[in-house]
């Protein structure tokens, strides 16, 4: 990548850059206090802000007094510079949100698939009113995100399989590539939650961490060095997959792979694997030897209401879940299992503590293990997601 010409064209380009990412970062700041934070003359910063509010990317949002003498101008970032929008996309609804360049979400929506004739048009026209009435130009979307329960290939960028997603979901892709002129990102729905997690919730500042989702199928997300990891074809965290005593492996159980099976029904039903374990499905049939509600999410709320009387229940669910977080702690030591998901969630801390307990008795290594704390994790990671791709436009756009 060649330079531009001339050094005073490239010093204004990264003190342009440096100020956008510190109001980014740190909110509104003062002429003095970017060049503080910059190392810049008072003369040099006066310029770079006039730069920035010509181009409409900072504008005076108010004033800061010091005491004596005038109040210094406060600076940030013009939220409507920029926009993503988010997608959470499963078999049955979708959940979109639109957010300004600061991360503020204007907008948010869930649409029920389960009656729409025209599950396409009513994904593209729902996107489209969310950002109409967030008063968000089309054109000032710089980056949308779609979380999906599949395997993403690295390559491509495409779904490679997945368990539950519909036929139409191509159809859905092709309509926001057309309506929203702007990049779309697929990205495995686990690895938003992670990111998520990572940015603003329990792994805060974590590097190496593993993130299991416990649901209607069962995913992880690897995260090592700062970093998600995705393997070679993009299957790295697949571990409804991992082999464990006492239930069929993949191979015995059918065609669990993806191949001839696009609507991937016939698959979901198959016991295989660790998703035998904890999958919604065994976690239903679990709780019915139980005497419990026989859905996953409710069984587990019941239980833990229940007293001693739930206990059995809650300690053979996290005997099964601590299965795989063993396998996942003696080959990766990732040192913090962050678990997600709808079961976990309702599980909260009572259900971590068992697992730990659990996982304690078996590893050398043990790692903490917590229920993750946001809110609509794989929607607000794909928020978070396309914010990065954003900002990183931006801030090229100085270059």
């Amino acid at each position: 990548m060649s330079r531009p010409p001339g050094t005073p064209r490239l010093l204004r380009q990264l003190n342009d850059r440096a100020a956008l990412e510190l109001l980014l970062s740190s909110g509104p700041l003062t002429r003095s206090q970017l060049g503080d934070a910059t190392g810049l003359s008072k003369v040099t910063a006066s310029q770079m802000l006039s730069r920035l509010e010509e181009r409409q990317l900072v504008q005076v949002v108010g004033s800061w007094s010091r005491g004596r003498g005038p109040n210094a101008a406060l600076y940030a970032v013009v939220p409507s510079s920029a926009y993503v929008a988010a997608l959470d996309v499963s078999s049955r609804r979708v959940a979109a949100a639109v957010a300004d360049i600061t991360g503020h979400v204007v907008g948010e929506v869930t649409v029920s698939l389960d009656e729409a004739s025209d599950p396409v048009e009513a994904v593209r026209s729902t996107v489209l009113r969310l950002v109409r009435d967030a008063e968000a130009p089309i054109e000032r979307i710089r980056a949308c995100v779609l979380g999906t329960p599949g395997v993403v290939n690295p390559e491509t960028g495409d779904i490679r399989f997945s368990f539950d997603l519909p036929p139409w979901y191509e159809g859905v892709l092709r309509a926001l590539r057309d309506e929203l002129r702007s990049p779309i990102t697929i990205e495995n729905d686990v690895n938003l939650a992670a990111h998520a997690e990572q940015v603003e919730g329990v792994a805060t500042d974590v590097v190496d961490f593993a993130l299991v989702w416990l649901g209607s199928g069962v995913g992880m997300a690897i995260m090592l060095d700062g970093r998600i990891r995705r393997g070679r074809f993009g299957g790295a965290g697949e571990i409804g997959y991992l082999p464990v005593p006492g239930v069929p492996a993949p191979g015995e159980a059918g065609n669990p792979a993806g191949n001839g099976d696009p609507t991937g029904e016939a698959r979901l039903s198959l016991p295989h694997g660790f998703q035998a374990l904890v999958g919604a499905r065994a976690v239903e049939r679990l709780a019915a030897e139980h005497g419990l509600p026989d859905d996953a999410a409710t069984a587990v709320t019941t239980a833990r209401r229940a007293g001693t009387d739930g206990e059995a229940f809650l300690d053979e669910l996290a005997e099964r879940v601590a299965r795989g977080v063993t396998s996942v702690c003696v080959v990766l030591d990732p040192g913090l299992v962050v678990l997600g998901g709808p079961v976990a969630r309702v599980g909260g801390a009572d259900l971590a503590e068992r697992v730990a307990r659990s996982v304690e008795r078996n590893v050398p290594n043990v790692p903490q293990v917590h229920v993750g704390t946001v809110g609509s994790p794989v929607l607000r990671g794909a928020s978070l997601w396309a914010l990065r791709q954003a900002r990183e436009e931006v801030l090229a756009s100085t270059e």
